[in-house]
């Protein structure tokens, strides 16, 4: 039953990111009319590094780190005149504030990459409705309640896969709990994320069946679990204090790997240090306060993901 289950929640996903890339790529009614002129008018491509947002600055730079280490390959792409980044909330620049930039300065197409780690509202309901490409009341509504501007832009939008689509995450999760271990034989592991309401049951077979079965696999780890640190849990450190003292009813350590893709105090020195901290025997935790981010295989991975929509953008306009 559970191998049916993913392998649903799989396809699911997979169906999902098609039907939204297919519906994000498509033009608006305006562009429509013009279509007969299109393949005559020059393209001018721009690629947008859209993420979650973060109070932290810490946090910022390392995401505004990403664009500048891909900045130099992805503007040698093809009719791609601008690369930049957006966060969707908490701070500017907003996706509404780039994007009108871009409309600005008379860019026809906008390759969205997201870099958020797996599906979620943001992915499926949120960034398509900031864009316009996707009419969801019920996100509008709750965008427009967090004070998030929605703009169309008359830029054609394309919006790439997610992080956790190509095998990046398993690598990144792999060397980091790799140097973190003494002994996997006596060691649990615990993968501790930052959850979805909506996407709970994805997001743990992310964890468990991908992530874990991994390391058990790579490394003889006995055990592989996960928590979660957001507000799905509240963000009560207790959470993160019960899964560590669990797995140490049956081992003699306990490797804790954030599975964030950057650095928030908050979470990092915050939530997750205060589970530790309230663990009886923190001699027995091994962690540090580090996130997928900096990783060279995301560097790679999005200049692959704007290759590749550039390719199609360009071939369609030449087909």
């Amino acid at each position: 039953m559970d191998k049916r289950f993913a392998l649903c929640v799989a396809l699911a996903c997979a169906s999902a990111i098609s039907t939204l890339t297919a519906g994000c790529s498509s033009e608006s009614p305006a562009q429509a009319a013009s279509s007969d002129s299109a393949a005559s008018t020059p393209r001018k491509l721009g690629v947008l590094l859209v993420n979650h947002g973060s109070r932290s600055a810490r946090w910022r730079e390392m995401l505004l780190s990403v664009e500048k280490s891909v900045r130099k390959d992805v503007l040698a792409l093809d009719k791609v005149e601008r690369i930049t980044t957006a966060f969707m909330e908490y701070t500017e620049p907003s996706i509404a504030t780039r994007l009108e930039e871009f409309d600005r300065d008379g860019f026809t197409d906008v390759i969205i990459v997201p870099l958020l780690l797996t599906v979620s509202s943001h992915s499926f309901d949120d960034i398509p409705t900031i864009c316009g490409q996707q009419q969801n009341v019920v996100a509008r509504e709750r965008l427009r309640a967090d004070g998030i501007a929605i703009y169309k832009p008359r830029a054609n939008v394309h919006i790439t896969a997610l992080l956790d689509f190509p095998d990046i995450l398993s690598r990144n999760v792999l060397r980091r709990v790799r140097a973190l271990s003494e002994n996997a034989s006596d060691e649990g592991v615990l993968l501790v994320g930052y959850g979805s309401a909506d996407y709970e049951e994805a997001w743990a077979r992310l964890l468990d069946d991908r992530l874990g079965a991994l390391l058990k696999q790579e490394m003889g780890v006995p055990e592989c679990t996960h928590c979660w640190c957001g507000h799905l849990v509240h963000y009560d450190p207790e959470v993160t204090q019960r899964a560590i003292e669990d797995i140490l009813t049956r081992r003699k350590r306990v490797l804790v790997v954030p599975v964030l893709v950057a650095v928030d105090e908050m979470f990092q020195e915050g939530i997750i240090q205060q589970g530790i901290d309230k663990t009886n025997q923190k001699s027995r935790v091994r962690y540090v306060p580090d996130a997928i981010l900096p990783d060279a295989g995301v560097r790679q991975w999005v200049v692959e993901a704007a290759r590749s929509a550039q390719a199609d953008i360009l071939g369609r306009v030449a087909s």
